[in-house]
C-alpha cells in the first residue's frame, strides 16, 4: 500500500468527478485501472471519434432510442469496469446523444478533470444525436459481449487450482504452489481484497506439501502497484482510521513474506511498480523477462519506501544505487536490475516462460525439508531486524498518508504531465 493510493485520501471529490462519467443513469461503480502506474502516467486526452453520418429512417431512429435506453440499463450490469478511456467515450457519447454537440465553456487549464471530459465530448464535433445514440448502444453491446465471452472461457477448473480466490489464481502442481496476480484488465493493480487473498495464499502455501512457491502476474504486467480505489471513498473524518487500518494491513502483508518458510521465487513477467518491486528483496530468487521494468516512484508522490526496501535495497545494491531508486524514482530495466543485484537472471521474453518453468520444476524436485532448513539458516539472522524495519516503515507511511504533501504532489505532477 504505497504512495500512489493515499494521495486520493484528500482528493475524494476530484476522484469521483473524474470517474463518474458513464452518464446520469450509471451509478458510481468501482473504478477502472487507477493503479499507481496509471495514476502516475495517465494524462487526459481527447477521445477522437469521427463523425460518421448514417442514413436513418424514422423507424430506425425509434429503435435506436429504445436501444439507447436499454443500453443504459445494461451498462449497470457490467461486472468488470471497462477502463477509464472507455468510460470517457461513454460519457462523451451520452452527452452528445442527450444534449447534442458540446455547448459548455472550455474548462480552465488546471481543471484537468473537467478538461478531460470536455475534450472527449468536444471531439465528437457535429455528430448527430441519433448517431451518438447508436454508437453508445454499439459500445455498450460490445462491452457486454466481451464480458460474456470472458465468462464463457471459464471452463473446467485448472488442474490443482485452489478455490476461494477472486483476484489471484492459486495452483499447486508438480510440488510448486503458484500465486498469480489476476487483474490483467487493471494491470494487476493490488486492491484490499488482493492483499488479503495473497496473505491467505502465502499462509496456506507455507503449510502445504509443495516444495517452492512462485509469485507471478497474469497478462502484460507483473503488477502495477496499488489500486487507488482502495482509498477512494474515505471521508475526511475517517482518514485517521484509514491510515491506521492501511498500515496494519501492509504490515501483515509484508510480514507474510518475511516469515515464509519455503523458497519463494518471483517470476516477473512484465513491468513491476511500487510494493511489487520492494518485496523482491524478500524473495529468494527473482527471474525477469527482458521487457520487465522496476519502478518505485515514492518521493515523486510524497511517499516513502515500504516492503523492508529501506533496509534491504542498500544491502543488495549499495547505498548510492538504492538512493537513486528509492529517493529519486529511477526506473530500472531488467538488465539494470540484474546488474544491481535485485534480479537473479534475465531471459528473452519469447522464451521466458519455457526456460523459467523448466528450472522451477527442477528446483521443486529437490528435497523439500533440506531447502526449507537451508532457507531458514540464510534468513534467520535477519528476521528480527526485518520485522522491526517493516514496523517502522509502516508507521512512517501512516504519517505520510495523513499529510497535505501527498495531495500537493499529485496536483504538481498532473500540472507537469497533463500539458493542458
Amino acid at each position: 500500500m504505497h504512495a500512489h493510493n493515499v494521495r486520493l485520501y484528500t482528493s475524494n471529490t476530484l476522484y469521483n468527478q473524474l470517474f463518474k462519467i458513464g452518464g446520469p443513469t450509471t451509478p458510481l461503480r468501482e473504478t477502472g485501472c487507477i493503479c499507481s502506474h496509471c495514476w502516475v502516467d495517465w494524462q487526459p486526452q481527447a477521445v477522437c471519434m469521427p463523425a460518421v453520418h448514417l442514413h436513418m429512417t424514422t423507424a430506425t431512429m425509434q429503435v435506436s432510442q429504445k436501444d439507447f435506453e436499454k443500453a443504459q440499463e445494461q451498462l449497470k450490469l457490467l461486472k468488470k469496469d471497462p477502463g477509464n478511456e472507455t468510460k470517457l467515450k461513454l460519457y462523451a457519447l451520452f452527452k452528445q446523444a442527450t444534449e447534442g454537440p458540446c455547448n459548455s465553456p472550455k474548462p480552465g487549464m488546471l481543471d484537468f478533470v473537467k478538461k478531460a471530459k470536455w475534450d472527449a465530448w468536444n471531439s465528437l464535433g457535429n455528430l448527430s444525436q441519433d448517431n451518438a445514440r447508436q454508437k453508445y448502444t454499439e459500445l455498450v453491446s460490445s462491452l457486454i459481449s466481451a464480458e460474456s465471452a470472458g465468462q464463457a472461457k471459464v471452463a473446467s477448473p485448472e488442474e490443482g487450482k485452489h478455490d476461494g480466490y477472486e483476484t489471484i489464481i492459486v495452483t499447486t502442481k508438480n510440488n510448486i504452489t503458484k500465486i498469480m496476480f489476476n487483474r490483467p484488465e487493471r494491470k494487476n493493480a493490488i486492491n484490499h481484497q488482493m492483499y488479503r487473498e495473497i496473505i491467505k495464499a502465502l499462509q496456506e502455501a507455507g503449510k502445504d506439501d509443495s516444495t517452492v512457491a512462485v509469485i507471478t502476474g497474469n497478462g502484460e504486467y507483473y503488477t502495477s502497484g496499488n489500486d487507488l480505489n482502495n482509498f477512494a471513498n474515505v471521508q475526511p473524518n475517517e482518514m485517521e482510521k484509514m491510515a491506521k487500518d492501511g498500515a496494519e494491513l501492509l504490515k501483515e502483508f509484508v510480514n507474510c513474506f518475511i516469515d515464509f518458510p519455503k523458497p519463494l521465487i518471483a517470476v516477473v513477467n512484465g513491468p513491476a511498480i511500487g510494493i511489487s518491486v520492494t518485496l523482491l528483496g524478500l524473495c529468494d530468487i527473482v527471474y525477469a523477462s527482458d521487457r520487465a521494468t522496476f519502478h518505485t516512484p515514492f518521493s515523486q508522490l510524497g511517499q516513502s519506501p515500504e516492503g523492508c526496501s529501506s533496509y534491504l535495497f542498500p544491502k543488495i545494491m549499495g547505498l548510492a544505487k538504492a538512493n537513486e531508486m528509492l529517493l529519486f524514482n529511477k526506473k530500472l530495466t531488467a538488465d539494470e536490475a540484474c546488474a544491481w543485484g535485485l534480479v537473479t537472471e534475465v531471459f528473452p521474453d519469447g522464451t521466458f516462460q519455457k526456460e523459467v518453468w523448466e528450472r522451477l520444476k527442477a528446483y521443486a524436485s529437490l528435497p523439500k525439508n533440506s531447502l526449507a532448513v537451508s532457507k531458514q539458516l540464510l534468513r534467520s539472522m535477519e528476521k528480527e531486524k526485518l520485522h522491526a524495519v517493516n514496523s517502522q516503515e509502516c508507521e512512517v507511511l501512516k504519517e505520510r498518508w495523513l499529510s497535505d504533501e501527498c495531495l500537493n504532489a499529485i496536483v504538481s505532477f498532473f500540472q507537469r504531465k497533463s500539458k493542458l
